[in-house]
């Protein structure tokens, strides 16, 4: 049976964290910090029962951080390549080690992740993992690699800004300058940061001055590509670059600890010719493994397809174009021209309404309720048999609106500081504590996110879009409500949601070429609402109307069988 992928992404340093101290720009001793083990059987469970079928572990691998592990033998880090307190996660020290703050015993911190897929795969879910092609961190250097790998920059020639089997690109005979970025506030009293030559930074800056809006605690890595060419950008594929081994050499690492896909970070930054090359030999050894690219520029997105990449962000277009109906800036009708640009790509498309980069819904920042995300949410679960992802949190209405230091007040919760989430501490571990609203949009979230692979219309059914014949009907305004079919074997699906902050009664236009592509034979039929448990009998009729009464911020997933 095909599964239509729901995926949730849990930030695993803050996720489990019960201190609820929260002191702005607080250590990893005042403030506290989540561990692999809070994901217990009893929480693993919770997740799987809201529907969900991959879990992500965002932030599971070793990264730049001010706190202090050389008593086990790990490298200390300046402050002044690291942002925020607990650092980066993608920031990248150890590819082949696992970040010591998210383990009990440091020193089984591999055995303890180890135990974490083992648990989650237990439970019925798959776990995914990031991958950070592009860039690593600037004092990266690997304490754990298998015996006999070659660490990254030990074979560099440092004398060449641009070498094919280099694994950075390189300032010659210059000193890295960090005068144009702002100091941590950690490091006041550290070493002055020295790197001499200094190599380019991660965000494609190919000199030796980054600024405050540069990655500038990172390094670009070279995977055969010389972007300052005098003819312009040049490639250089043959021999295989080196880093293109190396980067392969990890993904095959996590693949055999039993990491089921990567959530590939910043992937159009890094050549489609390495990821055809990378993939090729994952899925040869692993034909299940899913690799899910971050990819920004809709003109790319059919390359990186075909570069083996099973999944793509949809965040310009169907992520943009929801918010926008959510924030009242757009109309509902848009969303059919936001699926319709990647229709033939669409079974690749991921969607997602908060993640870690994004602001949360429930923010001041966005739309300051987390109820107006319900019927984007709908949208966005039901709409095609592509995967869907939320955010932990989401689902209790989490707010982000937290001040924790680094990250500032900005709507989004925090990637570089250690805190605490509210909404997930009550819904995961203080479940009493949980007010009334929040366990009703848990139970929303849990029914819509259900449905993806309860329903055989909706995990691999048609999708038959309503909108272009109700835009013009003077009973359906379809500035604020979005209503499309699916269907599959006998079993149909009428979804309308309703964005508008006030309950509305509507009359769906269902049109004669919805009938002829869909199958469906006029008749009446009983319809009942998935999300509500409401039962009505309709009469179908070809350009016929079904009357529909839809609360406010919210939607229906009426169902009924046909006969044929």
């Amino acid at each position: 049976m095909k599964t239509k992928l729901v995926i949730y992404q849990v930030f695993t340093r803050t996720f489990g964290n019960k201190n609820l101290t929260k002191k702005e720009y607080g250590s990893l001793v005042e403030n506290g910090v989540g561990k692999m083990k809070d994901f217990d059987k009893t929480v693993l469970r919770r997740i799987h029962d809201l529907g969900v079928t991959h879990l992500w572990y965002t932030g599971v691998i070793r990264h730049a951080t001010c706190t202090d592990y050389s008593a086990f033998g790990i490298p200390t880090q300046n402050p002044h390549v690291v942002k925020g307190r607990a650092g980066s996660p993608y920031a990248i020290t150890d590819y082949y080690d696992i970040d010591p703050d998210i383990a009990v015993d440091v020193d089984a911190r591999m055995s303890e992740f180890e135990a974490l897929v083992t648990r989650t795969h237990a439970e019925g879910m798959k776990v995914i993992i990031d991958f950070v092609p592009n860039h690593v961190a600037r004092q990266y250097k690997s304490i754990a690699k298998p015996e006999g790998v070659e660490d990254l920059g030990e074979g560099d020639d440092t004398g060449k800004h641009f070498d094919a089997q280099n694994n950075f690109y390189y300032c010659p005979g210059e000193q890295l300058n960090l005068s144009g970025v702002v100091e941590n506030i950690y490091a006041h009293d550290a070493e002055v940061y020295y790197e001499f030559p200094a190599r380019c930074t991660g965000n494609d800056r190919f000199d030796a001055h980054p600024q405050q809006n540069d990655w500038y605690e990172t390094v670009k890595l070279n995977y055969g590509v010389d972007y300052c060419d005098a003819g312009g950008r040049s490639c250089h594929f043959h021999p295989v670059p080196s880093t293109w081994k190396k980067m392969t050499d990890i993904l095959l690492f996590w693949a055999a600890k039993g990491v089921d896909g990567f959530r590939c970070d910043m992937a159009e930054m890094v050549p489609h010719e390495f990821w055809a090359y990378a993939t090729q030999q994952v899925k040869e050894r692993y034909p299940e493994m899913i690799f899910i690219g971050e990819v920004y520029n809709p003109n790319q997105y059919r390359m990186y397809v075909e570069s083996g990449f099973d999944y793509l962000y949809d965040k310009v277009g169907m992520y943009d174009g929801v918010r926008g109906v959510m924030c009242d800036e757009r109309p509902a009708s848009s969303i059919t021209h936001e699926w319709q640009k990647v229709d033939d790509i669409r079974d690749h498309m991921l969607y997602f309404l908060e993640n870690h980069d994004e602001q949360r819904i429930a923010s001041d920042f966005f739309a300051s309720n987390p109820w107006r995300g319900v019927p984007g949410m709908i949208v966005s679960a039901l709409l095609q048999q592509n995967p869907v992802m939320v955010y932990a949190g989401q689902e209790f209405g989490e707010r982000g609106m937290d001040k924790e230091g680094f990250s500032g007040q900005d709507g989004r919760s925090t990637i570089f500081d250690y805190w605490t989430s509210d909404a997930i501490y009550k819904g995961f571990f203080n479940r009493k504590a949980l007010k009334s609203d929040e366990k009703k949009l848990e139970l929303i979230y849990q029914r819509i996110l259900s449905l993806c692979n309860q329903e055989k219309a909706v995990r691999e059914g048609l999708t038959f879009d309503l909108m272009y014949v109700n835009c013009q009907s003077q009973c359906f305004n379809p500035h604020k409500q979005f209503a499309f079919l699916r269907k599959a074997d006998d079993e149909v699906l009428l979804i309308v949601v309703n964005f508008a902050q006030e309950r509305v009664d509507v009359k769906v236009t269902i049109p004669a070429h919805a009938y002829d592509f869909l199958e469906i034979p006029e008749q009446d039929v009983e319809m009942t609402d998935l999300l509500s448990g409401f039962t009505k009998v309709v009469e179908l009729k070809r350009d016929g109307q079904v009357a529909i009464e839809v609360e406010a911020n919210h939607g229906c997933v009426y169902k009924f069988n046909i006969k044929k």
